[in-house]
């Protein structure tokens, strides 16, 4: 599909010198450390793309002093394996390949560095599956296109095997199947174009659950799930512009992340310690940001414009009256027992224009750990000390009764400027629901326990936002819509200090 492209000085008007500051502001890979970095300064909300693909920055074109020159009569995955650990290759301009088999690829060597000069590709050819595999350690891939690679789904091409101390810049990832990219603990991608890629740009998935310190600063992702896989496979949540799984500290910020077949930013199942700032995220079929059964998360300084149509439109034909939001927060809280740089979930600076909806907090009542109604199969809360205790009849005692459950709570949503103009698509709701538990036999959170609590029990709290528009609440289960002055009257209480203008 084509892409507006901006020019630098635009893109200057809105970075304001942040590209510089990149190293100063990103989550090191102390963040979880005795000594905490320090707090930075939110930027503002841009108005234009942070990063294109057309900022993305070509290699030396000379092979720097030491590195292995790569010709194109060469074979990088054999040149690899006869290189020790630590060695630099620089690609040669020209279309590069792996060989005519599925399973030949490149795996690099702990602390290896691969650079492609001007106009340098790494072209599965339809045939390779994957491009860099295996868990070396500190692998570096700069410059270069990587294209034409079909992983399975679920897979990805770059580290496909979720290595830690990657570091991926100045690369476009574009037309594969699968992933452009897993992810290992301290991975920093930067300056990267990712596109139309067959399912995600980034699936951050790693075996083990052992991502730390991940760094997703200042890429275009765009156009990725070209192969609609929720369509293919209904409820799989396995598509968007990026996936997180189980990340423990994660800064996401100045993305462009737009045009993408599903969700922009999710983050799914005990993630924590989340830093999403600075990015313009628009145009999105489904979610710009969901963050689902997770823990503390920062959402600062966004802009979302016109994501969540073709989902909201989806359930509007279906007459589905579940509130589909711009920034949906599912069984989502903020818990001080787990460690980050926030006990809450922080939402605010952000701009919202013209999506579908809102923000969404829903907690299912029916979903808690070792309910078979819970999709995160196999998954327990990071609060409980005995899973095999979230069963019967330990469950109705506390604190098993609070600890087995992901507890949408501790939501502050302040400071954000909610549009919605005349001729737009979309239904403009704020929601806090939940829905009547009835499920499984032996739930304790049966009929309204948790509507009474996600409601008026959780300390989730809208406070000093801007609306524009015609915006209504859905507070406590589907289809129940109250006005403004009943959102803020008693028994709701919520948006003091606001203003609402239609």
């Amino acid at each position: 599909m084509p892409y507006p492209v901006y020019s630098r000085d635009e893109i200057d008007q809105i970075v304001g010198g942040v590209l510089t500051r990149l190293s100063v502001l990103e989550l090191t890979a102390h963040a979880h450390d005795d000594q905490k970095p320090p707090p930075v300064t939110p930027v503002k909300a841009p108005t234009c793309p942070p990063f294109t693909a057309a900022q993305v920055r070509p290699g030396p074109s000379e092979p720097p002093t030491g590195a292995v020159t790569v010709n194109l009569n060469n074979n990088l995955a054999g040149m690899t394996q006869t290189h020790p650990p630590g060695t630099v290759f620089w690609l040669a301009p020209g279309v590069h390949a792996l060989g005519g088999g599925e399973y030949d690829h490149v795996i690099p060597k702990g602390d290896n560095t691969y650079l492609g000069a001007p106009g340098a590709v790494l072209d599965g050819k339809g045939v390779n599956r994957y491009a860099f595999v295996q868990r070396a350690q500190n692998v570096t891939i700069k410059h270069l296109t990587i294209r034409g690679f079909v992983p399975p789904r679920n897979e990805g091409v770059v580290n496909h095997d979720s290595g830690d101390g990657w570091v991926i810049e100045h690369c476009v990832i574009r037309d594969n199947g699968g992933a452009a990219m897993m992810a290992g603990a301290n991975q920093r991608v930067r300056y990267c174009a990712l596109l139309d890629n067959g399912q995600y740009g980034i699936n951050a998935y790693q075996a083990g659950d052992g991502i730390t310190g991940l760094v997703i600063g200042y890429n275009e992702i765009a156009g990725n799930n070209t192969g609609d896989w929720e369509a293919r496979i209904p409820g799989c949540g396995c598509t968007g512009g990026m996936k997180l799984w189980a990340v423990n500290g994660a800064d996401i910020r100045g993305n462009w992340v737009h045009h993408n077949r599903s969700v922009g930013v999710w983050a799914d199942t005990n993630n924590n310690d989340v830093l999403i700032e600075g990015n313009l995220i628009e145009d999105n079929d489904a979610e710009a940001i969901w963050y689902e059964t997770s823990y503390n998360v920062i959402i600062r300084c966004n802009t979302l414009r016109r994501n969540t149509l073709r989902k909201g439109e989806e359930y509007a034909g279906r007459n589905d009256n579940f509130p589909i939001a711009a920034i949906y927060l599912s069984e989502a809280g903020g818990d001080s027992r787990v460690p980050a740089r926030t006990g809450m979930i922080e939402v605010y600076g952000n701009v919202l224009t013209d999506n579908w909806s809102g923000i969404t907090l829903w907690e299912n009542a029916d979903r808690f750990a070792n309910s078979p109604a819970n999709t995160s199969a196999g998954y327990c809360t990071l609060v409980v000390d005995d899973c095999s205790r979230c069963a019967v009849a330990a469950i109705d005692a506390e604190p098993y009764y609070s600890d087995c459950r992901w507890k949408t709570k501790n939501v502050n949503i302040h400071h954000n400027t909610f549009q919605h103009g005349a001729g737009a698509s979309g239904w403009p709701l704020m929601a806090m629901l939940s829905n009547y538990g009835t499920y499984p036999d032996w739930s304790p959170y049966k009929a309204r326990a948790v509507q009474e609590a996600i409601t008026h029990q959780q300390n989730n709290l809208w406070r000093d936002n801007t609306y524009l528009g015609p915006w209504r609440f859905n507070p406590y289960e589907t289809g129940k819509l109250v006005g403004w002055d009943a959102w803020k009257a008693a028994p709701y209480n919520q948006d003091a200090g606001s203003t609402y203008t239609t």
